[in-house]
């Protein structure tokens, strides 16, 4: 309860009974909104970059530049990924899903000495490229990782990655990482 005499500054021509009445219904939404957008940003539903930017990004922090191979795998990836109902259905949501990605792959700064290389591998995916043996991969890791899980399924590593599609176990005929294998998609 306000202090005898006070009136309330933000609107001085309003008495206080005529506040208590004023709708919040603007400012709830307006509320709702902001944190609505913050959420959507957070977890990648919102990007400032364009899809190819998103796209350019996921190849440099995931596939440590290592090879056109490694970076159009990546990209088939988070294009699979895309397709599914399971994922965002966009690049840019994809790469920005929260512990999906390396961190920061929206926000870090890059070495743009890469940046041609990267640019034609991501223009290339998104114009239909994929990896060959990547197929369904929704998946990878780096291929000195060693998982203990039975529902991988090891498709191919490349780029210093090792890709892998999630199977029920009785499915997995390739449960450890294959070796690795480059030159496949080098134009």
């Amino acid at each position: 309860m306000p202090a005898p005499g006070f009136r309330a500054k933000v609107a001085p021509d309003i008495t206080e009974p005529e506040m208590t009445r004023m709708p919040l219904q603007p400012v709830t939404n307006a509320i709702l909104l902001t944190l609505t957008l913050a959420t959507l940003s957070a977890c990648g539903g919102i990007s400032r970059q364009s899809e190819l930017e998103c796209m350019e990004r996921a190849m440099y922090f995931e596939s440590n530049r290592s090879s056109r191979d490694g970076m159009i795998a990546v990209g088939s990836v988070v294009m699979n990924r895309v397709r599914s109902s399971q994922y965002p259905n966009t690049v840019c949501g994809v790469v920005g899903q929260r512990n999906q990605f390396a961190k920061g792959v929206l926000s870090r700064k890059m070495d743009q000495r890469s940046a041609p290389l990267i640019r034609g591998a991501a223009i290339s995916v998104l114009r239909g490229e994929r990896h060959p043996l990547t197929r369904n991969a929704q998946f990878f890791h780096t291929a000195t990782y060693r998982a203990n899980y039975n529902n991988m399924h090891y498709v191919v590593t490349t780029g210093g990655n090792a890709f892998y599609e999630k199977r029920k176990p009785h499915l997995v005929t390739q449960p450890r990482p294959l070796p690795a294998i480059e030159g496949i998609t080098g134009r």
